[in-house]
Order: structure tokens, then sequence, then C-alpha cells
């Protein structure tokens, strides 16, 4: 509560608080600090008018006199300059409080000064709250019109009544004695309490510590005079407030308009006549009401924030022992890589080992082998020429064949390669080392933790319906952290049915084609990742069109169409019939659609009908099993189906005739109309599975299409069929 009660500029507990307009309070004392006048200049004022001017048109505001009991016009005057006053045309610099409001120091009007010239206007003073910046205009009476909070001012010295008692019984928390003497002073900074000698020489305002801020020891709960406890005693011995215009009159009624508490005088001199005034009592019940209910809220709201700071400090706990766990965790595993590499590492020196000592072995084989073939070479030579030497012809001739193959042998044994060493001094062996370096410089957190993802978000925004197909998007909520591999996207059967999937991807937006039309469908998301499928988002209610709006398909249509008109008009460049489709498959309820023939020479027979999407496109629609038609010229129809001709009907088509068809998928059956006249029985019964618009015809004729219509309601007498 101590923050309550200090004083916005001077941070210290409030001495005479007013209350400002803006609700919020300051000292009186500091009032007259922060107040500011500026001059108003009048007409007559003219260039000349210089700074000696300005500061001879300072206000006075009122204070409360030195004595303490000055009255009248002089009584608590102030002169107040600003900078433009001072005569110096320099900036004066601003102070700071200790709550690091800026404050504007008084600055002395120069000596001699001029009074101010003839034509200035009066200057008006106005005074900025500290804690909200708005401005308050000050009138004829100054200070005095702001109403002095004589409650805060009451509450403020039971405080201080309580801190002081509090402080009696507060010891130093720094003493050797026993016990240890009263606290004089608290650190605000250092949160100690301290007696006046330990503060003198554990304390010291000097140094680091001339910074530091000392209090009087708060008070407790516990003290006599302290917190609530002596709220009903000081109220009932403090004097009732009087009115501050009408000393002898206490207050009774209150302005709402002003929101200032009256007496009966004010009333009566007419100063609130047209204001809203209620009775003092009940307007004094009515906010205490308004205070503790909000005072409720403001209580729930710090229960939970108490709760907050529990689970925070548990946190911080839980965060200490994680962060030792998790430090455990990777000295142990970098331990582990350690190990394995040096297990790693004592293998390969095997090998290194291994393919020396096998290196070794053949060079000294080589050597030894050598050394034995020149030995017997150089004792062979020896030999020879021993027997060179001799003069004995039959003797030399008895040894010399079989001594010339001995030699010849011996240099066979010196074959090409024989002089060549067997291995060479470079070791086959090597040891890429960058993977691994790379991995280790690689080597950091993942989350260790994988999570299944949040909830996705529908934009509802981007979630659309066009004919009979839906399109729809999400997102994941903000702060999302969990990784997402994909979205599965369901959807009813439109009838209240269950889901199912129609999309699993990465994507985030999904259009579904080939819905029922005038059908309401619920779709849902939800994410998923390698450790699971994340919660379904909430359910899109999205309907479908009520009727079918398409066009001709020119990527199904036989390459002799031509399509017009926004593909809205079909004619043909062969003189064989061929076939185009609709752009819009029906499965589910009633569709009607109408063709209008723009041309017709010749008396050709164009086609007219529904057809599966693989329907044979060169040939008159309805010769196959794919489609279902209508076939007419200009005095007659038939309707066909797998080249079955059936119902001729009397009546044809001509230029600006109108051909409607109706597809009643709740009825299963297909009817067709001639210029709004049903055209024979219903054409075919029993007809189940998807469907589309279908048209043939040939270079003789031109139809535009018609969709969105209405299914007609009144029909006429159909015609007969002849058979």
């Amino acid at each position: 509560m101590e923050e309550e009660l200090k004083c916005p500029v001077c941070g210290s507990l409030f001495r005479e608080p007013i209350i400002l307009p803006c609700s919020h309070n300051v000292c009186l004392p500091c009032a007259r600090t922060i107040a500011v006048q500026t001059p108003e200049t009048g007409p007559g004022a003219g260039p000349g008018a210089g700074p000696g001017a300005a500061a001879g048109s300072a206000a006075c505001l009122d204070s409360e006199s030195a004595a303490g009991g000055g009255g009248g016009d002089h009584a608590d005057k102030l002169s107040l300059h600003s900078e433009t006053d001072s005569g110096y045309g320099s900036y004066t610099p601003s102070l700071k409080s200790p709550n690091g409001v800026r404050v504007l120091p008084l600055v002395p009007a120069p000596p001699g000064a001029a009074a101010a010239p003839r034509g200035a206007g009066p200057a008006s003073s106005s005074l900025t709250c500290p804690q909200c910046h708005r401005s308050a205009s000050l009138d004829q009476r100054g200070l005095r019109g702001f109403q002095r909070n004589r409650l805060l001012e009451a509450i403020v010295q039971r405080y201080q009544q309580g801190r002081a008692a509090a402080a009696a019984a507060a010891k130093c928390q720094l003493c050797d004695r026993s016990p240890p003497e009263p606290a004089a002073v608290l650190c605000e900074q250092c949160e100690v309490l301290y007696c006046a000698a330990c503060q003198l020489r554990c304390h010291p305002a000097r140094g680091p510590f001339a910074k530091h801020r000392l209090a009087p020891p708060p008070a407790h709960p516990g003290a006599p005079g302290g917190g609530d406890g002596g709220g009903k005693g000081a109220a009932g011995g403090r004097k009732l407030p009087t009115c501050a215009e009408h000393d002898l009159e206490n207050y009774s009624m209150y302005c709402v308009s002003c929101r200032s508490p009256v007496c009966y005088q004010c009333l009566e001199e007419g100063k609130h006549s047209k204001h809203d005034v209620k009775a003092l009592g009940a307007m004094w019940k009515q906010h205490k009401a308004q205070l503790s209910q909000a005072l409720n809220g403001v209580s729930d709201k710090a229960k939970e924030a108490k709760e907050f700071l529990v689970q925070l400090k548990n946190l911080l706990q839980q965060i200490q022992e994680n962060g030792l766990d998790y430090e455990a965790c990777l000295v142990a595993q970098c331990d582990a890589l350690v190990d394995a590499l040096t297990r790693q590492k004592a293998k390969l020196l095997t090998k290194v080992t291994k393919e020396r000592e096998h290196k070794l072995k053949v060079v000294w084989d080589q050597i030894n082998h050598c050394t034995l073939k020149l030995r017997q070479s150089t004792g062979l030579m020896e030999y020879c020429l021993e027997v060179i030497k001799e003069n004995d012809p039959s003797g030399f001739l008895q040894i010399s064949d079989a001594l010339i193959k001995r030699v010849q042998v011996s240099q066979e044994q010196w074959v090409k390669g024989a002089l060549e060493p067997k291995v060479s001094a470079e070791f086959d062996l090597t040891l890429d080392s960058e993977p691994l370096l790379q991995s280790i410089h690689q080597l950091d957190f993942i989350q260790m933790k994988c999570r299944v993802p949040p909830v996705p978000l529908l934009q509802l925004e981007k979630c659309c319906t066009r004919n009979n197909s839906v399109t729809l998007a999400w997102r994941m909520p903000p702060l999302s952290h969990n990784p997402v591999e994909g979205y599965i996207l369901e959807l009813d059967d439109g009838d209240g049915g269950q889901f199912r999937e129609v999309y699993v991807g990465k994507e985030t937006l999904c259009t579904i084609d080939g819905l029922h039309f005038n059908s309401t469908y619920n779709a849902r998301v939800k994410a998923f990742n390698s450790s699971g499928v994340g919660p379904y988002s909430k359910t899109v209610i999205l309907q479908t069109s009520d009727v079918a709006w398409f066009t001709f398909d020119p990527s199904s249509a036989h390459r002799d169409i031509v399509l017009s008109n926004d593909n809205q008009t079909a004619t043909c460049n062969s003189y064989d019939d061929r076939v185009v489709l609709g752009t819009a498959a029906f499965s589910k309820g009633v569709h009607y659609w109408e063709l209008h023939v723009d041309r017709y020479d010749n008396h050709p027979d164009p086609a007219f009908g529904i057809a599966r999407i693989n329907v044979v496109k060169d040939m008159m629609l309805g010769k196959d099993d794919k489609a279902w038609a209508m076939y007419v010229d200009n005095n007659r129809s038939w309707f066909m189906h797998c080249n079955s001709h059936t119902n001729r009907t009397e009546g044809g088509v001509s230029k600006g005739a109108t051909v409607g068809v109706l597809l009643d998928l709740n009825k299963h059956n297909l009817t067709f109309y001639i210029n709004g006249q049903q055209q024979g029985p219903p054409a075919f019964e029993n007809i189940e599975g998807v469907f589309m618009p279908a048209l043939s015809l040939n270079r003789n004729v031109q139809v535009t299409l018609h969709t969105g219509l209405e299914v007609p309601q009144s029909v006429k007498q159909p015609k007969l069929p002849n058979n």
C-alpha cells in the first residue's frame, strides 16, 4: 500500500494532498513546483514587448501562507516563470524527482524587470499531472481551486503512526549486541534494517551506497494503528469536513456533474442549479458498493496472480532441475562419443600396425631371397672365372656345357621385376574424417520432447463455396513450436453422416469438388507429426449452391467443337455429330438448365441430355450406354439410350427455340421441355450415378447454354408420343 501513499513528484508520503481534475493526487508543495504560467498577450501588445515584459507578467498562484493563517488574495501566492519569462532566452534545465518525474525549477524574475506593457492580457496558469500528463488550468483561486483529499491525508497519517509503532519494534539485522538495537532506517535497495550505529558503519552515504534510498522501517499489520487495524477508530475521532466556500456548513449533497460534495448553502446560492445533485449518503453507499464490486474483481485477479507466482517459482525450480539433468545428459552423451572415438582410434591403429608389419615382412623376405640369389650368382661367377683361367681344353670341354647351362639358368632367375620391390613405402590407408568433423561441428540440440501439434485454426475469411465445390483454409496458431509434418482434412457426406478423409498433405488450402448441390457439409482439420495426430479444429459448416452455375467444358469437348461467349455458346466444324459436356457433375438433388437454339439450318438432329464423363464424343449423344438424350428435328423428337429410339413425340425445334432439361435425382428420372412445354413423358427412369450435362450437334446448329435456373414449378400438359 505504501506506493499508493507516495507523491509521484517527490516520492515521499503525501503532504496536504490535492485532487487534480484527472483524479490523480499530488502534494500541495509539489503542485507549486510543477505549476507553469503562460502569459497571454492582448491586441495592444506589439512586437516591442521584450523578455522583460514577459518576466513582469508572472502570475501569483494561491498557496498557504508561511505563517499558516494567512487569507485573502495575497495568501499563498507563488511567482512562476517559464524559460521565455526569464528574460535570458536560454533553456532552463529541468530537475527530476525521485520517481523520475520532470519538474520545472522555479526561476526568479531578473532584477529590474520591467512591468508588463500596456495591452498585455492576464497570464494563464496551468498544472500538468505528473502521471497522466493531462494539463489543468488554474482559475483566480489558484491551487485553492483543487479539493483537498482529506481521506488520503487521514490514511497517510494513520499509516505513519502505524509505521512509527512498527519502527519501535523493528530490530537491526546487523547488530552484534543481544538483543539487537531497534532499527532506525531501512535501505530499500539492500532490503536490510539498520540501527543508527550499524548504518554509519556498514552503510555509509558514500561510494556505491550514495544512491541508495534510506527510509523509515516499514509497518507491519500487527502494529498498533498500522494497516487496517486503526481504521474505524481514526474515522470515529476525525472531525467531519466542512464546505470550502462556507466554513460553517457541512457537506450534505453530492454534485454528480462537478463530481464534488456541496453544502446546503451552495445549493441555495444556485451554483449547482442545473446540475445533477444527489444525497451525499446515498452516493457514498453507491460508490462504496461500486468500489467493493471492483475490488472483488481485483481480488480475484490478485489470487490468480499469486497462484501464477507460485507456478513461476515452481517453474524456476523445475528449470534448475531440468538444466542439471540436461547438463548431465549432455556430458554423458559427449563422453560416450569420446569413448566410441577412442575405441575406433584403437581399431584404426591396429589396422595400421598390421599393414606396417605385413609390408616389413614382405620386404625382409625379398631382402633374404635376393641376398641368397646374389650369393649364389657371385659364387658361380667366381667359379666360372677360375674355370676360364685353366689351359686344359679337354677338361674345360668336359664341364663347359653344364656350366653354360647353369649360367643361363642363373641369368634367367633375374627376370624383369625380380629386382623391383614387391610393396611400396606408402600405406594404402586413407581416413576420411571430414564427414565426422562436419557432424561434430553441426552437433546441436534438437527438440528433445516432440509433442503432437496443437489445434489448427480455420481461416473463415478464406473458406468459401462455389457451386458444388468448397474451399477451406487453415493455419497453425502463433508461437507454436511443435513441428507439423502434414494435415488431415475431413468432410461429412452432406447429410449428417460420418466424417471421411478428403485430403492428407502439407498444404494449408484445399478445394473439394464434386459435392452435392443444395447440401450442408461439416468440415474439420487436424495436424500430425512423428509423435502422433493432434486434436481436431472447430467444425465449420459450408452450404453449397442451391442451383448449379456451369458452362461447356473445353477440356473434355471434341476437338471439332468451337466454344465462345465464355464457353456458353457451342458450334461445330464438322458435318458429323460431336459431343460436348458441361463443367458440373450431379449425383443428388433436382437440377434444371436450358439451351437456346441460336442457329438451325438444313433440319439437323441435335441431341440434348446427360452423360457419363467417359461418353463417346464422335457420334450422336445416346448411341452408346454412357448417355441419355433426346434428339429432335424440326417436326418431332425421340429419346435415345444405347442406340435405342423410343417415344417419338410430335413437335420440333427451329431457330429461337428453347430446350429445357430437368434432372431429378431424388426421383431418378430425366424430363425434357421445348419452349416451356414438357416434351413427352419422363424420358428415363431409375437412373443413378454421377451425370454431366451433355449436347451433340453438327455445323448446322449453334446453341447457347443458360444455367442457374430455378426448377419449373408449373408444367404444361405433355405432348402424347406417337408409337
